[in-house]
């Protein structure tokens, strides 16, 4: 059996899921659409939430918590991922969680801040703790709970996985930053200037968690090096982990309208996979193969959400005799 983590009783008390009035926008269908707010440790934040249409003795179904990026909020990033449309058809929920101005005024997780990078504080408790309260609610299977994010999103989804690996069985980062790649404003930017200085081992990671990764080789505003040492720690925690290697099948390919890519799965030799890397030659810092009703998106792209919603499917939480 799995064991999964609960809220104290605490946390508990202090913990609540409260839906708003809201006008939804219009790629939204009332029907399976929550909006609410979600209170743990005195903190509050709002959210989007898609539920699939389901029978009331349909199986539990799984969760993708998905992380904007910097100057956009939850309804945007809906808008261009289209998280919920891939997975509505596989019977996935999808959880936009939106940054609120007054914790970062442009809107950014805060990634870079140390209170902010690890296991019971700051934004990452408050993620964990929506996201068990969201399981709890609404018939949620806790072995396929997975994250994501873009940018500032995709580092504070890495975040997550290292902290939280008994909630989030996979990780999705798209244009973002390695766990731990930053202590304060000044080293974000250096890091996002010029790509993280190593890749810092398996530092943070309480055990091994598959990783997907998305990132433009021509992004300007977080370095294509970044990409590749998420990967990189990836890895590395699956090898010190299972003690065995992986080894890395490149592929080269092109989307439908055009877009040039390297996709490298690393596999063991018992064929499991720790990691995959997507370089998206020539595109910028936007989500690839994503709608222009969102911001920070490449239309041209490989469909990083629909590939990110394959890799998570086929990597369930491990069952734990």
């Amino acid at each position: 059996m799995i064991e999964f983590p609960t809220l104290t009783a605490d946390a508990a008390r202090s913990a609540h899921l409260v839906p708003l009035p809201y006008t939804l926008p219009d790629h939204m269908d009332a029907e399976q659409w929550t909006r609410g707010t979600f209170s743990h440790r005195g903190r509050t934040i709002a959210y989007w939430l898609y539920l699939p249409k389901r029978t009331e003795d349909a199986p539990e179904c799984p969760l993708v918590v998905m992380l904007h990026g910097c100057g956009q909020d939850a309804g945007d990033f809906a808008a261009g991922t289209q998280m919920h449309v891939h997975s509505g058809g596989a019977g996935v929920a999808v959880l936009y969680p939106e940054q609120a101005q007054w914790d970062n005024a442009y809107r950014c997780w805060n990634w870079y801040k140390p209170q902010h990078q690890a296991r019971d504080g700051g934004e990452p408790a408050l993620l964990a703790a929506l996201a068990l309260s969201v399981a709890g609610e609404h018939r949620v299977d806790r072995s396929r709970m997975f994250v994501a994010g873009l940018s500032a999103g995709g580092a504070m989804a890495d975040i997550l996985g290292c902290g939280y690996p008994d909630i989030f069985a996979a990780v999705g980062v798209h244009s973002g930053l390695r766990a731990g790649a930053a202590s304060d404003a000044m080293s974000a930017l250096s890091v996002m200037r010029s790509g993280s200085p190593g890749a810092g081992g398996t530092a943070g990671r309480g055990c091994a968690v598959p990783t997907i990764v998305f990132h433009g080789d021509g992004d300007t505003t977080v370095h294509p090096g970044n990409g590749c040492a998420v990967v990189d720690a990836a890895v590395k925690a699956h090898e010190s982990e299972t003690l065995q290697a992986l080894f890395p099948q490149a592929t080269a390919g092109v989307s439908v309208r055009g877009r040039r890519f390297t996709r490298t799965v690393y596999q063991d030799g018992m064929g499991r996979c720790g990691a995959e890397l997507w370089e998206l030659h020539g595109a910028g810092h936007a989500w690839s193969g994503g709608d222009g009703q969102g911001s920070f998106t490449d239309t041209d792209g490989v469909d990083a959400s629909a590939e990110m919603l394959r890799f998570f499917l086929a990597h369930p939480m491990p069952a734990v005799a």
